[in-house]
Protein backbone atom coordinates (compact mmCIF):
# COMPACT_ATOMS: atom_id res chain seq x y z
CA UNK A 1 0.00 0.00 0.00
CA UNK A 2 2.99 2.26 1.07
CA UNK A 3 4.60 1.31 -2.35
CA UNK A 4 1.77 2.72 -4.35
CA UNK A 5 1.41 5.58 -2.78
CA UNK A 6 5.23 6.56 -3.62
CA UNK A 7 4.17 5.37 -7.13
CA UNK A 8 1.39 8.09 -7.38
CA UNK A 9 3.53 10.46 -5.89
CA UNK A 10 6.14 10.04 -8.33
CA UNK A 11 3.73 9.84 -11.40
CA UNK A 12 1.92 13.47 -10.19
CA UNK A 13 5.49 14.90 -9.14
CA UNK A 14 6.53 13.78 -12.60
CA UNK A 15 3.29 15.49 -13.94
CA UNK A 16 3.57 18.46 -12.53
CA UNK A 17 7.03 18.79 -14.01
CA UNK A 18 6.25 17.80 -17.04
CA UNK A 19 3.24 20.78 -17.02
CA UNK A 20 5.51 23.17 -16.55
CA UNK A 21 8.79 22.48 -18.57
CA UNK A 22 6.49 22.19 -21.46
CA UNK A 23 6.05 25.79 -21.98
CA UNK A 24 10.02 26.43 -21.79
CA UNK A 25 10.63 24.05 -24.02
CA UNK A 26 8.01 25.26 -26.20
CA UNK A 27 8.95 28.54 -25.59
CA UNK A 28 13.12 27.63 -26.32
CA UNK A 29 11.76 25.83 -29.94
CA UNK A 30 10.17 28.99 -30.62
CA UNK A 31 13.07 31.41 -29.77
CA UNK A 32 15.14 28.69 -32.05
CA UNK A 33 13.01 29.09 -34.71
CA UNK A 34 13.25 33.05 -34.39
CA UNK A 35 17.05 32.65 -34.80
CA UNK A 36 16.54 30.94 -37.44
CA UNK A 37 14.59 32.80 -39.38
CA UNK A 38 16.70 36.35 -38.68
CA UNK A 39 19.60 34.43 -39.22
CA UNK A 40 18.22 33.64 -42.69
CA UNK A 41 16.57 36.57 -43.62
CA UNK A 42 20.02 38.94 -42.75
CA UNK A 43 22.15 36.03 -45.10
CA UNK A 44 19.54 36.16 -47.99
CA UNK A 45 19.69 40.01 -47.44
CA UNK A 46 23.54 40.91 -47.39
CA UNK A 47 23.87 38.81 -50.54
CA UNK A 48 20.84 40.95 -52.34
CA UNK A 49 22.97 44.16 -50.99
CA UNK A 50 26.44 43.00 -51.15
CA UNK A 51 26.20 41.20 -54.21
CA UNK A 52 23.66 41.82 -56.33
CA UNK A 53 22.83 45.76 -56.51
CA UNK A 54 24.00 48.25 -58.10
CA UNK A 55 24.49 51.75 -56.19
CA UNK A 56 21.76 50.74 -53.98
CA UNK A 57 19.25 49.56 -56.76
CA UNK A 58 17.76 46.93 -58.36
CA UNK A 59 16.29 45.08 -61.55
CA UNK A 60 13.91 42.36 -61.32
CA UNK A 61 15.67 39.35 -62.93
CA UNK A 62 19.48 38.60 -63.05
CA UNK A 63 21.01 35.42 -64.74
CA UNK A 64 23.54 34.05 -61.90
CA UNK A 65 26.39 34.66 -63.68
CA UNK A 66 24.95 38.50 -64.08
CA UNK A 67 25.69 38.61 -67.82
CA UNK A 68 21.85 39.75 -68.34
CA UNK A 69 19.36 41.24 -66.10
CA UNK A 70 15.75 42.52 -66.83
CA UNK A 71 13.52 44.91 -65.71
CA UNK A 72 10.24 44.96 -67.65
CA UNK A 73 12.92 44.94 -70.28
CA UNK A 74 16.18 43.16 -70.54
CA UNK A 75 17.95 46.42 -68.82
CA UNK A 76 21.51 47.88 -69.35
CA UNK A 77 24.05 46.55 -66.31
CA UNK A 78 24.55 50.42 -65.56
CA UNK A 79 20.61 50.73 -65.16
CA UNK A 80 18.14 50.02 -61.90
CA UNK A 81 14.59 49.39 -62.43
CA UNK A 82 11.95 51.49 -59.88
CA UNK A 83 8.86 49.66 -60.70
CA UNK A 84 7.46 46.83 -58.41
CA UNK A 85 9.45 44.37 -57.74
CA UNK A 86 12.29 46.99 -58.38
CA UNK A 87 14.02 49.52 -56.56
CA UNK A 88 11.34 50.97 -54.56
CA UNK A 89 10.04 47.77 -53.56
CA UNK A 90 13.00 46.25 -52.00
CA UNK A 91 13.38 50.00 -49.96
CA UNK A 92 9.54 49.37 -48.06
CA UNK A 93 10.90 45.68 -47.75
CA UNK A 94 14.14 46.34 -46.03
CA UNK A 95 12.20 49.14 -43.96
CA UNK A 96 9.67 46.21 -42.96
CA UNK A 97 12.66 43.93 -41.91
CA UNK A 98 14.16 46.82 -39.77
CA UNK A 99 10.64 47.38 -37.83
CA UNK A 100 10.52 43.45 -37.31
CA UNK A 101 14.14 42.91 -36.03
CA UNK A 102 15.38 46.42 -34.82
CA UNK A 103 18.74 45.13 -37.00
CA UNK A 104 20.28 48.52 -38.19
CA UNK A 105 21.68 46.10 -41.40
CA UNK A 106 18.34 46.29 -43.16
CA UNK A 107 17.69 50.58 -42.36
CA UNK A 108 21.23 51.13 -44.09
CA UNK A 109 19.98 49.22 -46.96
CA UNK A 110 17.28 50.69 -47.41
CA UNK A 111 19.30 53.93 -46.68
CA UNK A 112 21.27 52.79 -49.90
CA UNK A 113 18.10 52.37 -51.85
CA UNK A 114 17.13 55.21 -50.89
CA UNK A 115 20.26 57.12 -52.32
CA UNK A 116 19.66 55.05 -55.69
CA UNK A 117 16.03 56.88 -55.78
CA UNK A 118 17.12 60.22 -55.21
CA UNK A 119 19.58 60.03 -57.73
CA UNK A 120 17.45 59.02 -60.20
CA UNK A 121 14.87 61.74 -59.34
CA UNK A 122 14.32 64.18 -62.07
CA UNK A 123 14.93 67.58 -62.07
CA UNK A 124 11.29 68.83 -61.28
CA UNK A 125 10.57 66.02 -58.95
CA UNK A 126 9.52 62.85 -60.29
CA UNK A 127 11.00 59.93 -61.64
CA UNK A 128 11.07 57.67 -64.93
CA UNK A 129 10.61 53.53 -65.30
CA UNK A 130 14.00 53.31 -64.71
CA UNK A 131 17.53 54.80 -63.79
CA UNK A 132 20.58 55.42 -65.94
CA UNK A 133 24.19 55.33 -63.53
CA UNK A 134 25.51 55.75 -67.34
CA UNK A 135 23.45 59.41 -67.61
CA UNK A 136 21.27 60.67 -70.53
CA UNK A 137 23.26 59.33 -73.08
CA UNK A 138 23.42 56.07 -72.20
CA UNK A 139 19.33 56.13 -71.59
CA UNK A 140 18.33 57.16 -75.01
CA UNK A 141 20.71 54.46 -77.03
CA UNK A 142 18.89 52.21 -74.59
CA UNK A 143 15.41 53.22 -76.13
CA UNK A 144 16.51 53.85 -79.20
CA UNK A 145 17.55 49.97 -79.71
CA UNK A 146 15.91 47.60 -76.88
CA UNK A 147 13.24 50.15 -76.00
CA UNK A 148 11.81 50.72 -80.04
CA UNK A 149 11.77 46.95 -80.87
CA UNK A 150 9.25 46.23 -77.71
CA UNK A 151 6.74 45.34 -80.09
CA UNK A 152 3.70 45.22 -77.20
CA UNK A 153 5.67 47.90 -74.68
CA UNK A 154 4.98 51.10 -76.56
CA UNK A 155 5.40 52.98 -73.62
CA UNK A 156 9.46 52.26 -74.19
CA UNK A 157 9.46 52.96 -77.37
CA UNK A 158 10.14 56.44 -77.25
CA UNK A 159 12.09 59.00 -74.77
CA UNK A 160 10.64 61.75 -73.65
CA UNK A 161 12.91 62.55 -71.12
CA UNK A 162 9.92 63.17 -68.58
CA UNK A 163 8.44 61.64 -65.40
CA UNK A 164 5.59 59.17 -65.37
CA UNK A 165 3.29 58.27 -63.18
CA UNK A 166 2.45 54.91 -64.48
CA UNK A 167 2.32 51.44 -62.96
CA UNK A 168 2.93 53.99 -59.11
CA UNK A 169 6.30 54.93 -60.06
CA UNK A 170 6.44 58.11 -59.07
CA UNK A 171 3.85 58.27 -56.24
CA UNK A 172 5.58 54.95 -54.79
CA UNK A 173 8.93 56.61 -54.48
CA UNK A 174 7.88 59.49 -52.85
CA UNK A 175 6.09 57.51 -50.57
CA UNK A 176 9.12 55.27 -49.82
CA UNK A 177 10.95 58.71 -49.28
CA UNK A 178 8.35 59.89 -46.61
CA UNK A 179 8.58 56.48 -44.96
CA UNK A 180 12.20 56.78 -44.82
CA UNK A 181 12.10 60.26 -43.43
CA UNK A 182 9.35 59.27 -41.08
CA UNK A 183 11.64 55.89 -39.35
CA UNK A 184 14.15 58.50 -37.86
CA UNK A 185 13.10 61.67 -38.69
CA UNK A 186 16.36 62.43 -40.46
CA UNK A 187 16.37 65.51 -41.82
CA UNK A 188 18.62 64.26 -45.27
CA UNK A 189 15.53 62.63 -46.89
CA UNK A 190 13.61 66.04 -46.92
CA UNK A 191 14.65 67.86 -49.90
CA UNK A 192 13.96 65.55 -52.17
CA UNK A 193 10.96 64.21 -50.18
CA UNK A 194 9.46 68.13 -50.54
CA UNK A 195 10.68 68.07 -54.26
CA UNK A 196 8.90 64.98 -54.96
CA UNK A 197 5.38 66.25 -52.89
CA UNK A 198 5.48 69.77 -55.14
CA UNK A 199 6.01 67.72 -58.18
CA UNK A 200 2.49 65.93 -57.64
CA UNK A 201 1.05 69.06 -56.58
CA UNK A 202 2.45 70.72 -59.64
CA UNK A 203 1.65 68.11 -61.92
CA UNK A 204 -2.78 67.99 -60.90
CA UNK A 205 -4.86 69.85 -63.32
CA UNK A 206 -7.28 72.15 -62.38
CA UNK A 207 -9.98 69.34 -62.90
CA UNK A 208 -8.42 67.71 -60.45
CA UNK A 209 -7.15 64.88 -62.59
CA UNK A 210 -3.59 64.01 -63.67
CA UNK A 211 -1.77 63.21 -66.72
CA UNK A 212 0.22 60.28 -67.35
CA UNK A 213 3.39 61.62 -67.58
CA UNK A 214 4.76 65.14 -66.38
CA UNK A 215 6.09 67.80 -67.52
CA UNK A 216 3.49 67.75 -70.98
CA UNK A 217 5.08 66.61 -73.78
CA UNK A 218 3.06 65.82 -76.98
CA UNK A 219 5.68 64.07 -79.63
CA UNK A 220 5.13 60.79 -80.03
CA UNK A 221 2.05 59.93 -82.75
CA UNK A 222 2.36 56.66 -82.87
CA UNK A 223 0.20 55.09 -86.23
CA UNK A 224 -1.59 58.05 -85.97
CA UNK A 225 -2.45 57.75 -82.94
CA UNK A 226 -2.43 61.31 -80.79
CA UNK A 227 0.12 61.08 -77.50
CA UNK A 228 -1.78 60.07 -75.10
CA UNK A 229 0.54 60.79 -71.90
CA UNK A 230 -0.68 64.04 -71.05
CA UNK A 231 -4.64 62.66 -71.27
CA UNK A 232 -6.19 62.34 -67.59
CA UNK A 233 -5.05 58.95 -66.56
CA UNK A 234 -6.86 56.21 -64.56
CA UNK A 235 -4.95 53.42 -66.19
CA UNK A 236 -2.91 51.66 -63.42
CA UNK A 237 -4.49 53.43 -61.22
CA UNK A 238 -2.38 56.66 -61.64
CA UNK A 239 -5.81 59.02 -60.37
CA UNK A 240 -5.98 57.10 -57.37
CA UNK A 241 -2.40 56.77 -56.12
CA UNK A 242 -1.54 60.27 -56.33
CA UNK A 243 -4.60 60.81 -53.84
CA UNK A 244 -3.76 58.15 -52.01
CA UNK A 245 -0.59 59.24 -51.24
CA UNK A 246 -1.46 63.03 -50.81
CA UNK A 247 -3.79 61.22 -47.88
CA UNK A 248 -0.84 59.89 -46.40
CA UNK A 249 1.19 63.04 -46.21
CA UNK A 250 -1.64 64.26 -44.59
CA UNK A 251 -1.85 62.00 -42.08
CA UNK A 252 1.89 62.12 -41.68
CA UNK A 253 2.96 65.92 -42.19
CA UNK A 254 -0.25 67.11 -40.79
CA UNK A 255 -0.58 70.19 -43.34
CA UNK A 256 -4.13 71.26 -44.64
CA UNK A 257 -2.59 72.24 -48.19
CA UNK A 258 -3.23 68.64 -49.14
CA UNK A 259 -6.51 68.84 -48.42
CA UNK A 260 -8.22 70.77 -52.09
CA UNK A 261 -5.74 68.77 -53.80
CA UNK A 262 -6.99 65.45 -52.51
CA UNK A 263 -11.09 66.67 -53.01
CA UNK A 264 -10.40 67.82 -56.29
CA UNK A 265 -9.00 64.75 -56.99
CA UNK A 266 -12.06 62.68 -55.77
CA UNK A 267 -14.32 65.33 -57.06
CA UNK A 268 -12.62 64.40 -60.50
CA UNK A 269 -14.25 60.40 -60.55
CA UNK A 270 -17.50 62.29 -60.12
CA UNK A 271 -16.70 64.87 -63.24
CA UNK A 272 -15.07 62.15 -65.54
CA UNK A 273 -18.36 59.87 -64.98
CA UNK A 274 -20.05 59.03 -68.91
CA UNK A 275 -23.69 60.14 -68.53
CA UNK A 276 -24.47 55.95 -69.04
CA UNK A 277 -22.45 55.21 -65.89
CA UNK A 278 -19.02 54.15 -66.94
CA UNK A 279 -15.32 54.95 -67.53
CA UNK A 280 -12.51 55.09 -69.97
CA UNK A 281 -9.12 54.91 -68.55
CA UNK A 282 -8.12 58.20 -70.79
CA UNK A 283 -10.15 61.22 -71.19
CA UNK A 284 -8.63 64.13 -73.32
CA UNK A 285 -8.37 67.43 -72.28
CA UNK A 286 -12.25 68.15 -73.82
CA UNK A 287 -13.54 65.32 -71.45
CA UNK A 288 -13.84 62.58 -73.75
CA UNK A 289 -13.23 59.08 -73.15
CA UNK A 290 -9.34 58.47 -75.57
CA UNK A 291 -7.47 55.54 -76.14
CA UNK A 292 -4.05 55.29 -75.17
CA UNK A 293 -1.78 52.69 -76.62
CA UNK A 294 -2.82 51.31 -80.47
CA UNK A 295 -3.88 48.27 -78.73
CA UNK A 296 -6.14 50.35 -76.39
CA UNK A 297 -8.83 51.62 -78.31
CA UNK A 298 -11.07 54.96 -77.43
CA UNK A 299 -13.71 52.67 -75.59
CA UNK A 300 -15.53 52.22 -72.00
CA UNK A 301 -13.85 49.78 -69.73
CA UNK A 302 -15.59 47.54 -67.56
CA UNK A 303 -12.95 46.86 -65.45
CA UNK A 304 -12.37 50.58 -65.21
CA UNK A 305 -16.08 50.97 -64.35
CA UNK A 306 -16.09 48.82 -61.26
CA UNK A 307 -12.77 49.78 -59.63
CA UNK A 308 -13.79 53.65 -59.83
CA UNK A 309 -17.05 52.90 -58.60
CA UNK A 310 -15.79 51.13 -55.36
CA UNK A 311 -13.40 54.02 -54.83
CA UNK A 312 -17.10 56.65 -55.30
CA UNK A 313 -17.51 54.15 -52.13
CA UNK A 314 -14.32 54.72 -50.56
CA UNK A 315 -14.66 58.56 -51.29
CA UNK A 316 -18.31 58.86 -49.60
CA UNK A 317 -16.49 56.77 -46.52
CA UNK A 318 -14.07 59.93 -46.57
CA UNK A 319 -16.60 62.51 -46.64
CA UNK A 320 -19.62 61.63 -46.00
CA UNK A 321 -20.81 63.30 -49.00
CA UNK A 322 -23.81 61.86 -50.57
CA UNK A 323 -22.61 63.08 -54.28
CA UNK A 324 -20.38 60.16 -54.30
CA UNK A 325 -23.34 57.75 -53.02
CA UNK A 326 -25.96 58.23 -55.79
CA UNK A 327 -23.88 57.93 -59.01
CA UNK A 328 -22.81 54.06 -58.27
CA UNK A 329 -26.16 52.50 -59.34
CA UNK A 330 -25.44 53.99 -63.03
CA UNK A 331 -22.37 52.14 -62.91
CA UNK A 332 -24.28 49.42 -61.89
CA UNK A 333 -26.53 49.29 -64.08
CA UNK A 334 -24.06 49.49 -67.31
CA UNK A 335 -21.84 46.75 -65.59
CA UNK A 336 -25.36 44.47 -66.11
CA UNK A 337 -25.94 45.43 -69.38
CA UNK A 338 -22.51 45.22 -71.07
CA UNK A 339 -22.11 41.70 -69.11
CA UNK A 340 -21.20 39.15 -71.73
CA UNK A 341 -23.91 36.46 -72.35
CA UNK A 342 -22.91 33.00 -70.64
CA UNK A 343 -21.75 31.25 -73.28
CA UNK A 344 -19.08 33.83 -73.94
CA UNK A 345 -17.46 33.93 -70.64
CA UNK A 346 -14.40 32.50 -69.99
CA UNK A 347 -12.88 31.31 -67.07
CA UNK A 348 -14.32 33.49 -64.68
CA UNK A 349 -13.85 36.67 -67.02
CA UNK A 350 -17.36 38.09 -67.44
CA UNK A 351 -16.89 40.72 -69.73
CA UNK A 352 -15.55 42.75 -72.72
CA UNK A 353 -12.23 44.25 -71.88
CA UNK A 354 -13.81 46.99 -74.01
CA UNK A 355 -16.60 48.41 -74.98
CA UNK A 356 -17.25 50.34 -77.72
CA UNK A 357 -18.89 54.11 -76.57
CA UNK A 358 -21.01 54.43 -79.66
CA UNK A 359 -22.79 50.59 -79.40
CA UNK A 360 -22.11 49.79 -75.97
CA UNK A 361 -20.96 46.94 -77.61
CA UNK A 362 -17.65 44.76 -77.19
CA UNK A 363 -14.98 45.16 -79.16
CA UNK A 364 -11.68 43.07 -79.39
CA UNK A 365 -8.28 44.01 -80.27
CA UNK A 366 -5.97 41.75 -82.46
CA UNK A 367 -2.30 41.52 -84.44
CA UNK A 368 -0.43 41.15 -87.62
CA UNK A 369 2.98 41.02 -87.88
CA UNK A 370 6.21 39.94 -86.21
CA UNK A 371 7.73 42.80 -84.65
CA UNK A 372 7.44 46.68 -83.54
CA UNK A 373 8.47 48.04 -87.28
CA UNK A 374 5.70 46.51 -89.36
CA UNK A 375 3.61 44.40 -87.14
CA UNK A 376 0.37 46.34 -85.94
CA UNK A 377 -2.99 46.03 -84.31
CA UNK A 378 -6.73 46.36 -85.11
CA UNK A 379 -9.75 46.25 -83.57
CA UNK A 380 -13.15 44.30 -84.85
CA UNK A 381 -15.96 42.70 -82.64
CA UNK A 382 -14.47 38.71 -83.31
CA UNK A 383 -14.15 37.41 -79.95
CA UNK A 384 -11.52 34.70 -81.02
CA UNK A 385 -7.53 34.99 -81.44
CA UNK A 386 -7.27 37.35 -78.62
CA UNK A 387 -3.86 38.86 -77.25
CA UNK A 388 -2.45 37.09 -74.71
CA UNK A 389 -0.53 39.97 -73.33
CA UNK A 390 -3.52 42.30 -72.97
CA UNK A 391 -6.85 39.88 -72.93
CA UNK A 392 -9.74 40.56 -74.65
CA UNK A 393 -12.19 39.71 -72.23
CA UNK A 394 -11.57 40.37 -68.11
CA UNK A 395 -13.06 39.59 -64.28
CA UNK A 396 -15.67 42.02 -62.95
CA UNK A 397 -16.47 41.95 -59.75
CA UNK A 398 -20.03 42.67 -59.76
CA UNK A 399 -21.40 41.31 -56.95
CA UNK A 400 -18.84 42.63 -54.64
CA UNK A 401 -19.59 45.98 -55.45
CA UNK A 402 -23.51 45.77 -55.31
CA UNK A 403 -23.26 44.49 -51.71
CA UNK A 404 -20.29 47.14 -50.68
CA UNK A 405 -22.86 49.51 -51.86
CA UNK A 406 -25.98 47.89 -49.99
CA UNK A 407 -23.90 47.60 -46.95
CA UNK A 408 -22.55 51.32 -47.22
CA UNK A 409 -25.78 52.68 -48.18
CA UNK A 410 -27.59 51.78 -45.24
CA UNK A 411 -25.30 53.19 -42.64
CA UNK A 412 -25.97 56.69 -41.28
CA UNK A 413 -23.61 59.12 -41.90
CA UNK A 414 -21.76 59.02 -38.46
CA UNK A 415 -21.12 55.43 -38.99
CA UNK A 416 -19.91 56.00 -42.34
CA UNK A 417 -17.25 58.13 -41.67
CA UNK A 418 -16.03 56.28 -38.50
CA UNK A 419 -12.59 55.92 -39.97
CA UNK A 420 -12.03 58.50 -42.44
CA UNK A 421 -8.53 59.53 -42.86
CA UNK A 422 -9.34 63.21 -43.82
CA UNK A 423 -11.24 63.54 -39.77
CA UNK A 424 -7.95 64.13 -37.35
CA UNK A 425 -7.20 61.36 -35.45
CA UNK A 426 -6.48 61.21 -31.58
CA UNK A 427 -3.21 59.59 -30.14
CA UNK A 428 -2.04 59.56 -26.92
CA UNK A 429 0.73 61.22 -25.57
CA UNK A 430 3.51 57.99 -26.76
CA UNK A 431 2.10 58.07 -30.41
CA UNK A 432 2.39 60.42 -33.27
CA UNK A 433 0.22 60.23 -36.91
CA UNK A 434 3.93 59.58 -37.82
CA UNK A 435 4.22 56.06 -35.99
CA UNK A 436 0.63 55.42 -36.54
CA UNK A 437 0.05 54.85 -39.62
CA UNK A 438 1.31 51.87 -42.22
CA UNK A 439 2.72 53.61 -45.50
CA UNK A 440 3.66 50.51 -47.82
CA UNK A 441 1.66 50.11 -50.89
CA UNK A 442 2.38 46.64 -51.38
CA UNK A 443 0.36 44.69 -48.59
CA UNK A 444 1.01 40.82 -47.94
CA UNK A 445 -1.22 39.41 -46.07
CA UNK A 446 -0.19 35.67 -46.64
CA UNK A 447 0.66 34.38 -43.60
CA UNK A 448 2.90 31.53 -44.15
CA UNK A 449 2.84 27.78 -42.42
CA UNK A 450 5.32 26.05 -40.26
CA UNK A 451 6.28 23.90 -43.40
CA UNK A 452 6.69 26.68 -46.00
CA UNK A 453 8.80 28.60 -43.69
CA UNK A 454 11.11 25.64 -43.31
CA UNK A 455 11.34 25.43 -47.02
CA UNK A 456 11.87 28.80 -47.36
CA UNK A 457 15.03 28.44 -44.87
CA UNK A 458 15.81 25.26 -46.71
CA UNK A 459 15.55 27.29 -50.23
CA UNK A 460 18.64 29.48 -49.28
CA UNK A 461 21.13 27.96 -51.32
CA UNK A 462 25.17 27.77 -50.32
CA UNK A 463 25.38 31.93 -51.96
CA UNK A 464 22.69 32.76 -49.77
CA UNK A 465 19.97 33.54 -53.05
CA UNK A 466 16.63 32.08 -53.33
CA UNK A 467 17.19 31.34 -56.78
CA UNK A 468 13.78 30.74 -59.26
CA UNK A 469 12.82 29.37 -62.48
CA UNK A 470 10.45 30.57 -65.03
CA UNK A 471 11.53 34.09 -65.32
CA UNK A 472 10.06 37.08 -68.03
CA UNK A 473 13.42 37.51 -70.20
CA UNK A 474 13.31 38.59 -73.74
CA UNK A 475 15.77 38.10 -77.27
CA UNK A 476 18.52 40.18 -76.72
CA UNK A 477 18.46 43.17 -79.43
CA UNK A 478 20.06 42.11 -82.63
CA UNK A 479 18.19 45.07 -84.37
CA UNK A 480 14.97 46.49 -85.95
CA UNK A 481 12.47 44.09 -87.55
CA UNK A 482 13.02 43.06 -91.12
CA UNK A 483 9.68 40.88 -91.77
CA UNK A 484 6.65 42.63 -93.32
CA UNK A 485 4.67 40.06 -94.03
CA UNK A 486 1.30 39.94 -92.13
CA UNK A 487 1.49 37.07 -90.68
CA UNK A 488 -0.81 35.60 -88.12
CA UNK A 489 2.02 33.30 -86.19
CA UNK A 490 2.15 35.56 -83.34
CA UNK A 491 -1.69 36.94 -82.91
CA UNK A 492 -1.95 35.62 -79.69
CA UNK A 493 1.87 35.66 -78.30
CA UNK A 494 3.14 36.89 -75.74
CA UNK A 495 6.69 37.75 -78.15
CA UNK A 496 6.94 38.03 -82.08
CA UNK A 497 9.68 37.57 -83.72
CA UNK A 498 13.08 36.99 -82.93
CA UNK A 499 13.75 40.76 -83.23
CA UNK A 500 11.04 41.60 -80.69
CA UNK A 501 12.25 42.31 -77.32
CA UNK A 502 9.31 42.62 -75.52
CA UNK A 503 9.59 40.16 -72.18
CA UNK A 504 8.53 36.10 -72.25
CA UNK A 505 8.65 33.43 -70.05
CA UNK A 506 11.45 31.31 -70.02
CA UNK A 507 9.87 27.67 -69.61
CA UNK A 508 13.21 25.70 -69.25
CA UNK A 509 14.96 25.08 -65.75
CA UNK A 510 17.26 27.72 -66.13
CA UNK A 511 17.57 29.74 -62.87
CA UNK A 512 17.30 32.93 -62.21
CA UNK A 513 18.07 35.47 -59.37
CA UNK A 514 14.66 37.30 -58.89
CA UNK A 515 14.15 40.52 -56.72
CA UNK A 516 10.09 39.15 -56.72
CA UNK A 517 11.61 35.85 -54.88
CA UNK A 518 13.72 37.36 -52.87
CA UNK A 519 10.95 39.58 -51.64
CA UNK A 520 7.87 37.35 -51.39
CA UNK A 521 9.76 35.00 -49.18
CA UNK A 522 11.17 38.02 -46.78
CA UNK A 523 7.70 39.06 -46.50
CA UNK A 524 6.45 35.67 -45.42
CA UNK A 525 9.38 34.80 -43.09
CA UNK A 526 8.60 38.91 -41.80
CA UNK A 527 4.90 37.87 -41.18
CA UNK A 528 5.52 34.84 -39.68
CA UNK A 529 7.59 36.74 -36.97
CA UNK A 530 5.34 39.13 -36.11
CA UNK A 531 2.80 36.42 -35.78
CA UNK A 532 4.62 34.65 -33.35
CA UNK A 533 5.45 37.84 -30.93
CA UNK A 534 1.76 38.95 -30.54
Amino acid sequence: MKRLKIQKLKILLFSIIWALAVPFMASAQSEKLENEIEATMLKATKYMVETVSNNGGYVWYYLPDFSRQWGEMEAYKTMIWLQHPGTISMGHLFLDAYRITGNEYYYQSAEKAAAAIIWGQSNEGGWNYMVDFAGDKSMKHWYNTIGKNGWRLEEFQHYYGNSTFDDDITSDAARFLLRMYLEKFDPKFKPALDKAINFVLKSQYPMGGWPQRYPLRYDFNKQGHPDYTSFYTFNDDVIWENIHFLIQCYLTLGEERFLDPIRRGMDFYLFSMDGCGAWGQQLNLDMETAGARTYEPTAFLPSTTCENAMLLLKFYQYTGDRRFLVRIPSAIQWLEETELPEEKQERGRTHPTFVDPATNKGIYVHRQGSNSKYGFYFIDENDTELLSHYYGKCTVQLQELKDEYSKVAAMSIEEVTNDSPLIPGKFDENGTPQTFYDLNRYNFPFQASDEMVQQIISELDEQNRWLSKHAMISHPYIGDGEKQELTKEFATTRVGDETDTSPYRDETDQDYISTGTYIRNMKMLINYLNALRK
